[in-house]
């Protein structure tokens, strides 16, 4: 059964590793304990992403009620032959993962699957569910079981996942409405963006950066330079998407070149192995 359990993981790092260069080179600066519950915790939230953004020619709800119905069925069993899932549902069972934060999840990835204009009620639980709560599981693994630690560090862990979750909507307005036909920033037409409008959503994602900064100086040290690096790496491109105009937003995507974030990479373990963070 472990080297079941132990496959299953593998699984869910190969996906992370293909998917996502940052958030690999995030997890392989935290303690080593926490390498495998997170990546089991990027493979469940990128399969259910890919099948409501990529998926275009099957049916995604159909899909994404099976990927539901059977993750709820592997944490109740405790396993499950699919290895995302079951690698996830080893990380639910053993830090008591609240089911609420997967219900929330699942919920936002279905609201992709139809046309929404959103207000700002239901931006702010798109934003929950997408990426707020994806922040409260890697927490639950970070904390271990320190339930007054969690409790403290919840807002700020919510703050981060906000910020980062509204860079990418900002990062790519142009491929979401253009390939999905999607605008998540309540009250804006995308025909009328402007710097004014930029500026305001800039403002706000602002505030998310400053109340989040705090909370990771308060994480165990054990986790607190992988999420660190995501932060400085996320305020580094939110900082680049600053300084450019709507109109470039609207035709090309930022990005931030490897060289950067290798640099940042180091500047944070300089600042991690001096305390200084």
């Amino acid at each position: 059964m472990e080297l079941f359990k132990d496959t299953c993981l593998k699984c869910s790092k190969l996906i992370t590793e293909a998917y996502s260069t940052s958030f690999t080179l995030g997890i392989k600066t935290l303690n080593r304990k926490f390498h495998a519950p997170i990546y089991a915790i990027y493979g469940f939230v990128r399969c259910a992403d890919e099948i409501v953004d990529t998926f275009h020619d099957y049916d995604k709800r159909k899909l994404l009620d099976e990927f539901s119905r059977q993750t709820y069925e592997a944490i109740e069993q405790g396993i499950s032959l699919n290895p995302v899932l079951h690698a996830f549902q080893c990380v639910v069972n053993e830090y008591n993962i609240d089911r609420e934060y997967i219900e929330a999840f699942l919920k936002s990835m279905a609201m992709d699957l139809d046309d929404h204009v959103y207000d700002p009620a239901l931006y702010k639980e798109y934003i929950y569910g997408s990426a707020e709560v994806v922040g409260l599981m890697c927490l639950k693994v970070f904390c271990e079981g320190d339930e007054e630690q969690f409790e403290r560090l919840k807002k700020p862990a919510c703050s981060l996942g906000a910020a980062f979750q509204k860079v990418n909507f900002l990062r790519d307005m142009k491929s979401d409405f253009k390939d999905r036909g999607r605008v998540y920033f309540p009250a804006v037409d995308i025909r009328t963006f402007n710097n004014a409008s930029k500026e305001e959503i800039e403002a706000d994602i602002a505030k998310d950066f400053e109340d989040a900064y705090a909370g990771i100086l308060a994480l165990p040290r054990s986790a607190r330079m992988g999420v660190y690096l995501a932060y400085v790496y996320y305020l580094k491109l939110f900082r680049k998407i600053k300084h450019l105009p709507a109109t470039h937003i609207l035709n090309e995507r930022v990005r931030v070149p490897d060289n950067t974030k290798f640099a940042l990479l180091l500047g944070s373990y300089v600042r991690y192995q001096l305390n200084a963070i």
